[in-house]
């Protein structure tokens, strides 16, 4: 199984710690394609190296070849956003995860889409029943 992990980059970065500990249980049910997106070396501008076209590309790249998203929706992000679209419009099997207590707004486009399964979580602990359910159901 391919995974598609997707969390801020640009939106902000404050819950990058987090985003690593949701890959390593991703992890679990198969090979993740966007690990980068744990590591705390990589801030909101970027990727050193990397033009803006050259990551657009590739992360499409990537997400054409997962299996399904996963996405983290708790800080609002554009390219967040844009991957959910894109994977929903390719028939690509969609979870959204949203932590309850953030004090964050989630965007009805999220929270009305019938094309993603949105599970609401408070803490990390909660992720291994729903990535059991989501992964099993597939």
């Amino acid at each position: 199984m391919k995974i598609y992990f997707s969390g801020s980059v640009s939106g902000g970065r404050k819950d990058v710690g987090l985003y690593l500990q949701i890959i390593l249980q991703l992890k679990e049910h198969g090979l993740v394609l966007t690990e980068h997106i744990g590591d705390a070396r990589l801030d909101a501008r970027g990727e050193p190296g990397l033009g803006v076209a050259e990551i657009h590309d590739r992360d499409l790249a990537w997400l054409r070849q997962a299996d399904c998203l996963v996405a983290e929706v708790t800080t609002p992000s554009l390219g967040v956003g844009y991957e959910i679209g894109k994977a929903t419009e390719w028939g690509k099997s969609v979870l959204c995860l949203f932590r309850t207590e953030s004090g964050s707004m989630l965007s009805p486009m999220i929270a009305g889409s019938n094309g993603a399964v949105l599970r609401e979580y408070r803490n990390v602990g909660e992720l291994k029943e729903i990535f059991d359910e989501f992964f099993n159901s597939r």
